[in-house]
């Protein structure tokens, strides 16, 4: 493992705890000797990973749609920063950057990115471990709705398996570590997405 992705908010969040953790985060990262690869802003959860990342000695590469860089929320310090014509392109190269998947408490974008890795790991499209950090409790219900579409019958339970949980920052690069990908799907019996 080289870089891990980290899906977060652009917004700090209601509560101290967020940017506090995503700069933890950040820190936990840079540490291990590990890269990190985010979306490239200098606002919110995603310049605090950024920074205390940066400020850990660590690699830092922010991949940003052009629109957003004209906003001028763009982190002008990073290591590497990628300008990409579109959200779809910003992850797919998020994808190729990646050796795995953090994603920290945040809003549409964060919970978009991490569906989207978790249809690619259920169609093989990848095999890299993705890791949800459940603050205080922060994805219990989203895991809670997992279970129930499980229920259900629309995501089968070796689906389910495959996105991890951590509950505190130290413990997201042995949880990415331990993962084994499922085998290849086999839809003999139609696909469930």
């Amino acid at each position: 493992m080289k870089r891990i992705c980290v899906y977060c908010g652009s917004s700090p969040g209601a509560r101290p705890i967020y940017l506090e953790n995503a700069q933890l985060v950040g820190r936990t990262i840079a540490e291990a000797g590990l890269g990190v690869v985010y979306g490239g802003a200098k606002v919110g959860c995603m310049g605090a990973l950024a920074d205390a990342a940066l400020t850990a000695g660590g690699e830092v590469i922010g991949v940003i749609p052009h629109g957003l860089i004209e906003l001028e929320v763009a982190h002008a310090g990073l290591t590497q920063l990628e300008a990409v014509d579109s959200l779809h392109e910003r992850k797919a190269r998020f994808e190729k950057l990646s050796d795995a998947f953090v994603v920290l408490p945040g809003g549409h974008g964060s919970h978009d990115e991490l569906f989207e890795a978790l249809t690619w790991l259920q169609l093989a499209i990848h095999h890299k471990p993705i890791c949800v950090l459940n603050l205080e409790g922060y994805f219990d219900l989203l895991l809670a709705h997992l279970d129930h579409c499980v229920a259900e019958g629309f995501i089968k339970p070796v689906h389910r398996s495959t996105l991890l949980v951590a509950e505190t920052p130290a413990e997201l690069i042995p949880t990415l570590k331990a993962f084994t990908p499922p085998e290849r799907p086999n839809w003999r019996n139609g696909p469930r997405l």
